[in-house]
């Protein structure tokens, strides 16, 4: 189920910030050499994460999820002067191409980049911070959401990708794994007094989450 057409889609990306040359070169990069490259941010979302990090002006982010790098780089967009974004990715297999992403950036020495298992690494990451952006293993979101909910700080946002799940958490007949347990995240964030929340309808569904 595609939200947007092709048409529209173009349309909305020639109406904001063109990509930078790193950007352009991580998606073609992802297109030629690594499988599923429809997980790739891209160009409009990638905008999104960018405006919201200008407009949160955080000190600290974390970003479970690095896939190629290319969300890492549009939310160190908005970090603060001497801000920092930890990212977190288990594929030890694209470590070299996305080091060489990062380094290539002049946000570089703003990015943290660990290799390994988020729920290893969550804890001991000794960190307040002011944005989230879960992008990872959809199974475990609801894991990663109660792990950083203590560490986030009050007014803090959390971003989570991929919560409409191409339409099928309509769909009362669709059981598949991914398919209920995306729909019980969602369920959760909607029933939890200590957030606001609201689901844009960018791409497959972006959550963005407010702690009160």
């Amino acid at each position: 189920m595609e939200l947007l057409s092709k048409e529209l889609t173009k349309y909305l990306e020639s109406h904001c910030d063109p990509e930078s040359e790193l950007l352009k070169q991580i998606s073609r990069e992802t297109h030629l050499k690594v499988s599923m490259p429809r997980m790739l941010s891209g160009h409009y979302q990638g905008r999104l994460l960018s405006m919201l990090s200008k407009m949160c002006g955080p000190g600290r982010i974390l970003e479970i999820g690095t896939y190629t790098g290319y969300a890492t780089l549009c939310l160190a967009e908005g970090l603060a002067e001497k801000g920092l974004i930890h990212t977190i990715d288990i594929n030890k297999e694209l470590e070299d191409m996305v080091r060489a992403s990062f380094n290539s950036s002049p946000l570089k020495d703003k990015i943290i980049y660990h290799i390994g298992d988020a729920r290893d690494i969550i804890p001991g990451l000794n960190e307040q911070f002011d944005l989230v952006f879960i992008d990872a293993d959809k199974k475990n979101n609801e894991t990663y959401y109660k792990l950083i909910i203590n560490k986030l700080r009050p007014g803090g946002i959390i971003i989570v990708d991929n919560v409409l799940w191409s339409g099928k958490v309509l769909d009362q007949k669709k059981n598949d794994q991914n398919t209920s347990l995306i729909s019980k995240f969602n369920e959760m964030v909607r029933s939890d007094p200590g957030v606001e929340k609201l689901i844009l309808p960018v791409r497959d569904g972006l959550f963005i989450i407010r702690k009160r």
